[in-house]
């Protein structure tokens, strides 16, 4: 009791400690962690499309008019109020107010979001022009899965996530693809407009691969339609980004884009899959063959 009283009576002991004490507990807290942390991503995917090349460089054009207002506006403006504050004796000024300047700093705002909205918009309407396209592809959202239908070409299967259940309990080490894999990805050719038919079945949902730049709500009652252009082959994965029940951190999407060649091997060999099965179906099976 004595001994906390002492430290009690100066300020300046209680202050060490304190700093002291907070050191010690983020280096035993924090730093261990360091190690362990995930990836840290600090800008969009690498595009792969054509429509993902312009969001990734509007982003990055409106990133740097953002910080240019900052160090002309908010950086003068923080020096200002820390050299005119009041405890160090500055008197505020008296004047008028100033027409020109008042018409400078309207102008330049305005002339400054002309300046963003006119490429964000030429950029959606882009995002919007679903004509010409060389496949369509609905895609149905259940909870919680995907459901693809190739119109023209009689392919329609589910897609679901693949991830081992065993590593999403956590008693074995996450995969590489962890929570972003699947059993059937959606298939497509590689340089030919892909036009989605988005909707849903029960609750809303959101077809999304940032690398495609596409995110499409897909909405129960509605068809929403929009357009992606891969470039070159390779496998590109999203997530549903609508929140939509409790699966909704397991509902993947996969595209893989192969060659036009590797499409219609692909295209050939789901409908061999599908005739099979419905040959199957249709089979008549003697009273021993069903033991």
């Amino acid at each position: 009791g004595s001994a906390l009283d002492t430290w009690n009576s100066s300020g300046r002991r209680v202050d060490s400690f304190s700093r002291g004490s907070l050191a010690l507990l983020f280096a035993c807290s924090v730093l261990p962690a360091l190690p362990a942390r995930a990836e840290f991503a600090v800008n969009l995917p690498p595009p792969a499309s054509g429509v993902a090349r312009d969001i990734h460089d509007l982003h990055t054009l409106i990133l740097w008019i953002i910080v240019g207002i900052f160090v002309v506006v908010f950086i003068p403006m923080g020096i200002a109020l820390v050299r005119h504050r009041k405890s160090v004796g500055h008197q505020p000024a008296k004047f008028h107010d100033h027409r020109t300047v008042e018409i400078v700093w309207t102008v330049v705002p305005t002339l400054i979001l002309i300046g963003m909205a006119w490429p964000a918009t030429r950029l959606v309407m882009a995002m919007k022009d679903t004509d010409k396209e060389d496949l369509t592809i609905k895609v149905t959202g259940h909870q919680w899965k995907w459901e693809y239908e190739y119109f023209g070409e009689g392919i329609r299967f589910m897609s679901n996530t693949s991830t081992p259940k065993e590593q999403i309990e956590g008693t074995q080490p996450k995969g590489e693809h962890y929570l972003l894999e699947v059993d059937r990805p959606l298939v497509v050719p590689a340089g030919k407009k892909i036009r989605l038919l988005a909707t849903a079945s029960d609750v809303i949902h959101s077809w999304a691969v940032p690398a495609l730049g596409i995110k499409q709500d897909a909405i129960p009652g509605f068809i929403r339609d929009t357009w992606f252009k891969a470039e070159t082959p390779g496998t590109y994965r999203g997530q549903c980004t609508e929140l939509c029940g409790v699966g909704h951190g397991f509902m993947p999407v996969v595209v893989s884009v192969v060659t036009p060649e590797e499409f219609d091997a692909w295209k050939q060999e789901q409908k061999d899959l599908l005739a099979a099965a419905a040959a199957n179906a249709a089979k008549t099976y003697a009273p021993e063959e069903l033991k």
